[in-house]
């Protein structure tokens, strides 16, 4: 086993094809992911590429949602397509002897999508369900509300989900038009492994891709998080605080100091039980239920962010703890204790990130995605191991940008 990179010539463009063989369970699992076709494409709606996966999800316009389900059904294939940020994605998973019927499914929803007003109609009733939902889900208002501080005036400012106004104002040939200039082979990245050779994964991609239009590549825009310090105060009808903070992280993709801010984070924040965080406003001060941080290194934009949950009557002293433990990580760093516990966790842990096939492709499609070598898990890994106490503290000290925190808050 192991994972490869093929190149697949499809209407004379090189698609690249993440591949994994593994015979030791009788099953196939594909993605096809579109670049530049997530929510960062949401000029004029907020919520239509959400919109235009949900329409894929209401099958062919020839046999219609519930004959086209029926059909999958009946064999177990699974074929779901989602929007995330910066790409548009189809999954198909199924049994290797239904892969040929599960690939000709497939097939028949990327070429002949039930794209019409009637299916429209269902995915907006769906939407402004979920919407509606949403609105007493604190934790998500409150971090929407923060993405809306770091990145205002840019479509991350936006809800992926979009809003009642902007879900109703979609038309069908805004949705046509997504999908036209997106669902194309230009933009294609394919993974592909399982009970599956390389002949077939050839075939099978140079199958589903040939029916597409050929399109335009573009290019993915970058945005940069808001360099003032802002606040937000929602008033809800809650009984506790709902406290989200977020700030600059000056890293992109491709970083060669990556690996630093992997354990950096790990133990100001993301590790739960014993990281700095949930030590100082949890367990000595009894301040929050839960308190959390991480980075987020992406293609489009980078930042730093973090929650806490707390009693109505706490939230400005849990706040004040927040800025405190920056602070001091920021200032002083950590000790070689702390190091030696992050690094005993993320090597201890390594092989359960990598247990299943899809772990597997997941991994090795962001890798590449990110421009980083195939055996970029690994070569961190190695880095991890022999970082140095000096060498992350002066990362740490560095990277002081994370100091100036935005805040947004569902409170009473």
């Amino acid at each position: 086993m192991g994972n490869e990179i093929l190149k697949i010539d499809v209407q004379g463009i090189s698609v690249p094809v993440i591949f994994e063989e593994d015979k030791r369970l009788p099953i196939v699992s594909m993605q096809v992911v579109f670049q530049n076709g997530g929510s960062v494409s949401n000029v004029k709606h907020a919520g239509l590429a959400r919109a235009v996966a949900k329409m894929y999800g209401e099958g062919t316009k020839t046999l219609g949602s519930t004959a086209f389900a029926e059909q999958l059904e009946a064999k177990a294939i699974h074929i779901s397509a989602h929007a995330g940020g910066e790409t548009f994605v189809f999954e198909l998973s199924c049994l290797k002897e239904h892969f040929p019927q599960a690939l000709e499914a497939l097939i028949s929803l990327l070429n002949d999508p039930n794209l019409t007003q009637d299916a429209l109609d269902q995915v907006k009733t769906v939407t402004l369900g979920e919407i509606q939902r949403k609105s007493t889900d604190f934790d998500y208002v409150a971090e929407r509300a923060l993405k809306g501080l770091l990145f205002k005036n840019t479509v991350l400012a936006q809800s992926p989900i979009g809003t009642a106004e902007s879900v109703t104002a979609i038309s069908l040939e805004e949705i046509e038009a997504f999908a036209k200039e997106s669902i194309v082979s230009s933009r294609a990245i394919c993974v592909i492994g399982g009970d599956v050779s390389r002949d077939e994964a050839n075939t099978s991609i140079t199958a589903l891709l040939s029916g597409l239009e050929k399109g335009k590549e573009a290019v993915l825009p970058y945005f940069s998080v808001n360099p003032k310090v802002e606040e937000e105060i929602i008033r809800k009808k809650t009984e506790q605080a709902y406290v989200y903070f977020g700030s600059p992280f000056n890293m992109k993709t491709g970083d060669e100091e990556y690996y630093k801010a992997r354990v950096a984070i790990f133990i100001l924040g993301s590790s739960g039980f014993g990281s700095r965080l949930m030590e100082e406003i949890r367990v000595k001060k009894g301040l929050a239920y839960s308190a959390y941080a991480r980075v987020h290194v992406n293609r489009s934009h980078a930042f730093f962010s973090g929650y806490l949950q707390t009693k109505l009557e706490s939230q400005d002293e849990a706040r004040k703890s927040v800025n405190e433990v920056i602070k001091e990580f920021v200032d002083k760093g950590v000790s070689q204790d702390e190091l030696d516990q992050a690094k005993k966790f993320l090597l201890g842990s390594e092989p359960l990130r990598v247990e299943t096939l899809s772990q597997r492709l997941s991994r090795t499609f962001m890798d590449y995605y990110n421009g980083a070598p195939l055996d970029n898990a690994q070569r961190e890994l190695d880095k991890i191991e022999v970082l140095e106490l000096d060498d992350l503290n002066r990362f740490i000290t560095k990277h002081k940008e994370i100091l100036n925190l935005s805040y947004a808050i569902v409170t009473q």
